[in-house]
């Protein structure tokens, strides 16, 4: 046999190595989702709180006291918003349990009969909403009740509740660890990287780095952000729900067009049951008409520009095809995922523009500053 044809036969069988060593690895990471995510978590945190342990050290810091006082405010910071948001959140959601009745009386009695009117569909002949209800309760009765059994099973057991209680106490210790360590993970990592390829492998983690931290701390700022200056002016319009609607409508923002749209049509939808009128419609969609103009004008161009690349679509298919894949842990780890992809695939890009591939034997002329020969 030819040496030609053994080289391709031998760079076959390497990749179907790597894309088996591929599949192994989604396929470890898909059974062990739940005891991984603790670890993401505190991956993530230790990853954006480096950067100002690295600050701190270059000032005169020892490392030991800079991770400690990086630390202890990140945890009076969680401690914090739980303190504030953790009572509102449950008077909210008794409020919500309380209204239910009202949501249904309301449905029943206004919403069917006007869509029948103008519509001319008699939606009472084939839905019968009391009957749905009722079923829904009782379902909701029975998956309640199968719940506290499997609770107080699991509880008995020990096992679920050890778990929970692990992944509360692992998570600070985990982050500590990873604030500590981090630079050492970073060089031991470098270490593997074969020495040819350690410049572009370099490049790429640095794009990829300064790409999704710069990202993912401002977006979070921004979900923030928005979330109380919803709930506030929702809550100031005068709805019961206001501040659960603006809070979860600022949660959602990370997927583009999910926390306003969702904002605006449950607004809308609380204004019409509690009031009826339209001058807190009106009040509804002023807020969130404010909301996205500070957003688009001032927040997103400020906090988080244009740094992920990512086009809403993707962002969306990323997050949604994570959850799907690997539950929690893929819809947290989706966005970091689809940031690097993209990183790599802009390096690709600009590989294959200075390939003969795509030029054949002419000489290549890249427009974009630093990409390619001239």
């Amino acid at each position: 046999m030819h040496a030609p044809a053994l080289d391709d036969i031998a760079r076959f069988l390497r990749r179907l190595q790597w894309a088996a060593a591929v599949a192994l690895a989604g396929w470890l990471l898909w059974l062990l989702a739940p005891v991984l995510t603790p670890f993401a978590i505190a991956a993530l945190l230790g990853w954006l709180g480096d950067p100002i342990v690295d600050r701190m050290e270059a000032r005169g810091r020892s490392r030991g006291t800079a991770v400690a006082i990086v630390f202890i405010v990140m945890t009076l910071a969680v401690l914090a918003v739980m303190l504030v948001l953790v009572p509102a959140l449950e008077r909210q959601i008794v409020t919500l349990v309380q209204s239910i009745p009202h949501y249904r009386d309301w449905v029943v009695g206004t919403a069917v009969p006007w869509v029948e009117t103008r519509t001319g569909f008699q939606l009472q002949a084939w839905l019968d909403l009391d009957h749905l209800v009722e079923l829904a309760r009782t379902h909701w009765e029975r998956a309640g009740g199968v719940a506290a059994a499997m609770l107080g099973y699991l509880s008995r057991s020990g096992f679920a509740l050890i778990g929970l209680l692990a992944n509360v106490v692992l998570l600070p210790v985990l982050t500590f660890f990873f604030l500590r360590d981090w630079d050492l993970l970073v060089e031991r990592v470098a270490s593997l990287v074969p020495r040819a390829h350690l410049p572009v492998v370099a490049r790429l983690a640095k794009e990829s780095s300064d790409v999704l931290g710069a990202f993912l701390r401002g977006q979070f700022l921004v979900m923030l952000i928005l979330g109380v200056m919803y709930g506030v002016g929702l809550w100031l319009v005068g709805l019961d729900l206001g501040i659960l609607i603006g809070l979860t409508s600022g949660l959602l923002t990370f997927v583009p067009y999910l926390g306003p749209t969702s904002g605006i049509v449950l607004g809308l939808v609380a204004a019409l049951v509690q009031f009826g009128d339209w001058q807190h419609m009106a009040g509804v969609l002023a807020v969130f008409g404010v909301g996205q103009i500070i957003e688009s004008y001032v927040l997103t161009p400020k906090l988080v520009g244009d740094r992920i690349g990512l086009h809403p679509m993707a962002v969306i298919f990323a997050v949604l095809a994570g959850g799907q894949l690997f539950g929690f842990l893929g819809m947290l780890l989706a966005l970091p995922v689809a940031a690097v992809a993209n990183v790599l695939l802009r390096y690709a890009h600009e590989r294959y523009r200075e390939s003969r591939l795509y030029a054949g034997d002419a000489p290549v002329i890249v427009t974009d500053a630093g990409h390619g020969p001239a």
